[in-house]
């Protein structure tokens, strides 16, 4: 069985390991609604992409 001749360092470790971390999404504030989005996708909250209405809520039919 094979045995490491020596034992990994520290900073060998790290380096190796260094793009395991996590990082933050980026987001941006929709225009219309002011709430935090994905870039370049329609706002669920609102339907719009670039200015345009793409997608229109569904209204509830009251029965």
């Amino acid at each position: 069985m094979a045995v490491p001749f020596r034992r990994t360092g520290k900073t060998a470790k790290r380096k190796r390991r260094s793009h395991h971390a996590l990082k933050a999404p980026t987001l941006v504030v929709c225009p219309n609604t002011g709430e935090f989005t994905l870039p370049h996708r329609v706002t669920p909250n609102s339907g719009y992409y670039k200015g345009q209405l793409i997608l229109e809520k569904k209204s509830k039919k009251d029965e």
